[in-house]
């Protein structure tokens, strides 16, 4: 519950709200609201009182009758055995039939503030002894009204879905969570160790109401002897969803949740990273040497210097030049560029050191089989990316600053590092930077940043592609995390 919006917390009603209140501003809201007292005018409340001779007039008015009846073969939970289960309607406008119970509408009546809505079904809900309900969403906005008993409900919005673990969106409980709250296995599902922090908990008495709104996770336990009438209708949002339209909403749902998955891995690996940053920007004194080192490397011969200095042109007001970006750097960011420096040149001698080379020849590979390679070669989203939290750890300009230091002192180096070590979440971080860089300066400074960047390299279309693939690829990895957590899917990654 700490961790709840205040946004989504359940809102709890003492008075009744007029229709336009609730259909203006709780209904619209999709957040879980309780009426205290709503129905405790009904003569159902009465009548139906089991203490007091409710069960007998249950019989009377109904009579001799065949229901459907809601039966779990697993105990009194049930887990989303949708064959071995059926509510019992009082009413129901999707089935053109007579309902057994619709004698029993003349003790009930719908609450005013519901106004004329049109009902997909009233549903009645009794159970002899304690039971529990599995933790599922209905899609329909949903009003429970305890009649007799007691009634506790927990509830989750529907951004905590992914803690849940929903059954597969093909299957015939895909409204129900996997997870077994009384006894969750964590090893199963690690996820669902923050269910109780995002989870609220309510309790009804005879005449309250609960608005569960569709999509709502819940899980209701019900006392001895309990009895209650739920309301179910369309919200506006699914009455007037047009059938043409689902393509477009469905690639607009999943492009949002992508974005939203590529936001959660980065404030994970920020959260990670912030910790080191802020002890480099504190202990980094190094900067001077850094100078100093690379100024007597480039005074001694080529044979003692590494790949880049062959492509430098050797003038007098050239290197002046140069040394005055490394001067013009702030000890964290000479920092950085040392870093980025030494784990490319690093991870190129272990690769000569075992022999292995690189063909940048476009022959050698197909696209598809490159970006296969790249997958398979990358870290998941979910692991540490050294090159991807460096950047990621790094202001916009500053990073601008470093990529023009690399630009001018170590050009071989930023080739390296983009066309061989940039991972797609490592591409992702950069293209936002650039993003970001591009809001702080001006048209023209953008221009000749990008052409500095991109002269570097032999063929510019290539370190564009191998960013671009890269940003591409760290969205379908992202997209694949997003059908996993949110619908249950589990697509091959051959197929995708």
């Amino acid at each position: 519950m700490n961790q709840m919006e205040s946004s989504l917390r359940v809102r709890r009603f003492e008075g009744l709200p007029s229709p336009d209140e609730f259909s203006s501003k709780i209904e619209p809201a999709n957040v879980a609201a309780v009426f205290h007292g709503a129905v405790k005018d009904w003569k159902a409340i009465s009548r139906w009182n089991p203490s007091d001779g409710g069960l007998d007039y249950l019989e009377e008015s109904v009579g001799s009758s065949v229901l459907e009846a809601m039966l779990s073969r697993s105990g009194q939970i049930f887990y989303g055995d949708i064959r071995s289960h059926e509510r019992v309607p009082i009413m129901n406008t999707e089935r053109n039939e007579r309902c057994p119970l619709e004698p029993l509408t003349e003790d009930i009546q719908m609450p005013a503030f519901l106004g004329i809505k049109t009902l997909a079904s009233i549903n009645f809900w009794m159970n002899m002894a304690h039971s529990r309900s599995s933790t599922h969403y209905d899609p329909h906005h949903n009003l429970l009204c305890v009649v007799s008993g007691c009634k506790r409900a927990v509830l989750w919005p529907p951004s905590a879905c992914s803690i849940l673990y929903p059954m597969p969106v093909y299957g015939e409980a895909s409204n129900h969570s996997a997870v077994n709250i009384e006894k969750p296995d964590f090893l199963v599902h690690p996820r669902a160790k923050n269910y109780e922090e995002h989870s609220q908990k309510v309790v009804l008495h005879p005449g309250d109401a609960l608005f569960i709104p569709e999509g709502w996770f819940h899980q209701v336990d019900s006392d001895d002897l309990t009895i209650a009438v739920n309301f179910w209708w369309k919200s506006d949002m699914m009455s007037n969803m047009f059938e043409h339209m689902d393509p477009y909403y469905l690639r607009r749902i999943l492009n949002r949740l992508v974005e939203k998955e590529k936001v959660h891995i980065f404030q994970f690996q920020s959260y990670y990273f912030n910790g080191q940053n802020q002890m480099l920007h504190e202990s980094f004194s190094g900067g001077s040497k850094f100078i100093e080192n690379y100024q007597l490397a480039d005074d001694a011969s080529e044979d003692n210097h590494e790949m880049d200095r062959c492509k430098l042109r050797d003038t007098t007001e050239e290197n002046s030049r140069r040394h005055g970006i490394l001067q013009q750097l702030e000890p964290f960011a000479l920092h950085v560029l040392y870093e980025l420096v030494s784990l490319v040149h690093n991870t190129i001698s272990v690769d000569n050191q075992n022999g292995s080379t690189e063909s940048t020849s476009k022959d050698s590979s197909s696209p598809d089989v490159e970006k296969e390679q790249i997958v398979k070669d990358n870290p998941p989203l979910s692991e540490i990316d050294t090159v991807a939290n460096i950047l990621l750890a790094v202001e916009p300009l500053v990073l601008r600053n470093i990529l023009l230091g690399m630009v001018h002192h170590f050009p071989r180096t930023l080739e390296a590092l983009i066309l061989h070590m940039l991972s797609p979440k490592g591409a992702e971080v950069l293209t936002r930077k650039f993003d970001e860089m591009d809001q702080q300066i001006m048209k023209e400074e953008q221009c000749e940043f990008y052409r500095q960047f991109y002269g570097v390299f032999d063929d510019q279309f290539a370190a564009m592609d191998a960013i671009l693939n890269g940003k591409e690829l760290f969205a379908l990895q992202a997209f694949k995390n997003v059908l996993d957590k949110y619908l249950g899917a589990h697509p091959d990654q051959r197929n995708s």
